[in-house]
């Protein structure tokens, strides 16, 4: 078996004739030689019903929809931004298209912004697995028998996928992917179980667990040349910990898609489990700069989140959580909306998305962790408060644009 490590010889000697070949390139939006470089996550609901929907709303600049998250990307102007919820095409035609008529266009007398880089790759989502994933009786082909029983919920392949825009170099060539990774193959892997019978861990048989992937969409470790450093971008978007049953087998995909990245920073023995889709095993090397982006569906005090997955991530000695995006508008919405807001245990200073009120409130699911050996500078979620102008971008609910805001984190890279 391959091995990522040995890799790393030659990564150096990469570094070197990537600065020769594209400094003039990277000087260009290298703004501030390594400090303060703005990295962001926005689960922008860029989703669409069906396959191509989403390249004919962005095929001119009058969607309503994609001009507010436009606009909130270009008043936050993020220099890296991980988008969940951008349905996936192999041409990359949505991705183009959104820049084009809608990030390189000012909105509402917002500056543009362009991303010369960008990253994208296949999704789970809406991939047949060819089994009854959910135990009806059905093996689902089309709908939502599809998506219920697809390697990771989707009506069509590419559903609910991800996008990277950055202003630094993409070393594309170093990119790892693991959308292929099984479940399975993680050591203690929190397997669902079928509550029906005396086996532990057996809602799969062995003939789907043969098959069943660990990403709900994908994980990816993106290497980012930023003035003259390698930063590693960890995008991901697990499944949220819900929409299933006493089995919990989204809860307990969703804290082992997170334990993933907690693993893989590790690196060493905790890591040598992991295989990327080239074949290559292993974590992080040590001491590498990273920054992890990502929906992640769970939050550390409130919610359904199964064991607290988040808190491998928050309570990580190789994690920087010094600082916590916070907005005045999540606060204003807590205290107006009520309900389930009225009895949460985490700080609502903090939450990055306007869920129902009922059940299970505002939330804190969407994050940019760096790495320790980086130093935050500043960070806040874009939520307006009602007294704001920009308030008319996320509105209440997120109707205008999303029920996820866009988070921020600025970094000291150097």
């Amino acid at each position: 078996m391959k091995d990522f490590l040995p890799r790393q010889i030659g990564f150096s000697l990469v570094l070197a004739l990537t600065m020769l070949c594209g400094s003039a390139q990277a000087a260009e939006y290298d703004r501030t030689t390594g400090n303060h470089v703005r990295f962001a996550t926005f689960n922008a609901s860029l989703n669409r019903n069906s396959g191509g929907e989403l390249i004919s709303d962005l095929s001119d600049s009058g969607n309503a929809q994609a001009q507010a998250v436009a606009e909130i990307i270009q008043r936050a102007r993020p220099d890296v931004l991980l988008i969940n919820e951008f349905d996936y095409d192999q041409d990359g035609e949505a991705a183009r298209l959104f820049q084009q008529n809608y990030l390189s266009l000012s909105q509402h007398g917002a500056e543009p912004v362009e991303y010369p880089y960008v990253y994208l790759a296949p999704s789970n989502t809406g991939i047949p697995s060819g089994f009854d994933l959910n135990n009806d009786g059905i093996v689902g082909e089309s709908g939502f028998d599809l998506a219920n029983d697809a390697f990771g919920f989707g009506t069509f392949a590419g559903q609910y996928g991800m996008v990277v825009y950055s202003r630094y170099p993409i070393l594309k060539w170093h990119v790892r992917t693991f959308q292929n990774f099984l479940w399975k193959d993680m050591p203690g892997a929190m397997l669902p179980d079928n509550p029906e019978t005396p086996e532990p861990h057996d809602w799969f048989s062995p003939q789907e667990l043969g098959v069943v992937r660990l990403s709900s969409k994908s994980h990816w470790d993106i290497p980012l040349l930023v003035a003259g450093r390698i930063v590693h971008i960890l995008a991901s978007h697990p499944t949220p910990p819900v929409f299933d049953g006493p089995e919990d087998r989204n809860g307990t995909r969703n804290h082992d898609e997170i334990r993933f990245w907690a693993d893989y920073i590790q690196g060493g023995y905790k890591s040598r489990y992991i295989r990327d889709d080239r074949g290559y095993r292993g974590g992080l090397p040590r001491h590498s700069r990273f920054v992890i982006l990502g929906d992640m569906n769970a939050d550390a005090f409130d919610g359904d989140a199964t064991n607290n997955p988040v808190a491998l991530l928050l309570n990580h000695p190789l994690i920087n959580v010094h600082r916590t995006p916070t907005s005045l508008g999540s606060v204003e919405a807590a205290f107006i909306q009520g309900e389930a807001n009225e009895w949460q245990l985490g700080n609502r200073a903090q939450d990055t998305a306007d869920f129902f009120d009922g059940n299970p409130g505002n939330l804190r699911v969407d994050y940019v962790l760096p790495s320790a050996n980086m130093t935050i500078s500043d960070s806040a979620v874009f939520w307006p408060d009602t007294k704001s102008e920009l308030y008319r971008l996320t509105g209440d609910g997120g109707s205008v644009s999303s029920d996820h805001r866009l988070v921020w984190v600025d970094v000291q890279v150097k």
